[in-house]
């Protein structure tokens, strides 16, 4: 029987380009090389598209996929050059112009299979602001927040801060993930410093209320109704905020899988899970984060409709739990 191709896509234009990087690695060492061979492409900074490696067996695990200055050496190809009859991509991209409908409308323009979610999906979910309209419409729970644009009054958004939340508060871009650009800001005088970090990647921002929780997370699977979400694990952290270091430089953290949380919380955080990924049209794969307070209050944070796979990473130790 002859195989399949499965074409990846990694690097991309967003900061989160490493990311992206590590997790493609780890994909094309989880790929069935009896059904697939891999095909690879590094999309640059400056949105080129770079032909690297391919592979028919399992890569050894000294095997890195090119990146930079070494993939820039390769010659550039046109986007549509990665079109190949019958093949499926997996877009292992995070950020803007990853995650966020822009690569999932160029691969339905070029008619290619691929994996996660569409177009719509993708944009809902990348945009925070978008998103909490999304989940309240359905009633899943969130924190409380306030919603901060760069060409508007910054001293009425601290107000505004000042009467609906209570410090801490974490600042946000929509627009952005893998915690690039957050900051967490324990008073007034911090608020603007954080504002101005945030609008370097966006002119909309999220200013949610801090809580002291613990951080849930599920991993879902599935297309349209039928939906099914992983028990949830926690992120156990050695540092006081789960910042882009703490995740993929310093890794500094552990997880508990599966997280030790009350029967009846564990079923609140799937159901949730599951309502959510409907909610915004999910297709393929999801990570859905949540708070759970001392208080016994479940906060949906967010969803990621494309969540890493480094070796830190829980979208896939959650779903290896549930083989067990």
């Amino acid at each position: 029987m002859s195989k399949e191709t499965l074409i990846l896509l990694y690097g991309g234009r967003s900061a989160e380009r490493e990311v992206s990087v590590l997790s493609a690695e780890s994909v094309m060492r989880a790929v069935n090389y009896s059904r697939f061979i891999v095909k690879t492409y590094f999309i640059t900074k400056g949105g080129e598209f770079i032909k690297t490696q391919e592979f028919t067996d399992t890569p050894a695990e000294e095997e890195k996929l090119l990146t930079n200055d070494l993939a820039e050496s390769y010659p550039k190809i046109s986007p549509a050059a990665i079109y190949e009859k019958d093949a499926v991509v997996f877009p292992v991209l995070h950020g803007p112009m990853g995650e966020d409908g822009s690569i999932q409308g160029f691969l339905e323009i070029l008619r290619l299979a691929y994996v996660g979610p569409n177009i719509l999906s993708a944009s809902s979910t990348m945009d925070k602001l978008l998103a909490k309209h999304v989940f309240e419409a359905v009633g899943v729970p969130q924190v409380p927040y306030v919603a901060a644009f760069a060409d508007e009054n910054q001293a009425e958004i601290a107000q505004e801060v000042v009467e609906k939340l209570e410090f801490p508060v974490f600042v946000k871009p929509a627009n952005m993930g893998s915690s690039v650009g957050i900051s967490k800001v324990d008073d007034l005088a911090d608020l603007q410093p954080a504002l101005s970090e945030a609008y370097k990647y966006d002119n909309r921002v999220v200013i949610e209320q801090g809580v002291d929780a613990r951080e849930i997370e599920c991993a879902v699977l599935g297309n349209n109704s039928d939906v099914s979400a992983t028990l949830p694990g926690e992120v156990v952290k050695d540092v006081a905020f789960y910042d882009y270091d703490a995740k993929y430089i310093d890794n500094k953290i552990t997880m508990a899988i599966p997280a030790q949380l009350d029967p009846e919380v564990v079923k609140i955080m799937r159901t949730n899970a599951e309502k959510a990924f409907r909610a915004i049209g999910g297709l393929g794969l999801a990570r859905c984060d949540f708070f759970y307070t001392d208080k016994g209050e479940i906060f949906l944070n967010e969803l990621n409709t494309m969540p890493g796979f480094t070796q830190w990473s829980m979208y896939p130790l959650l779903w290896d739990n549930m083989a067990l």
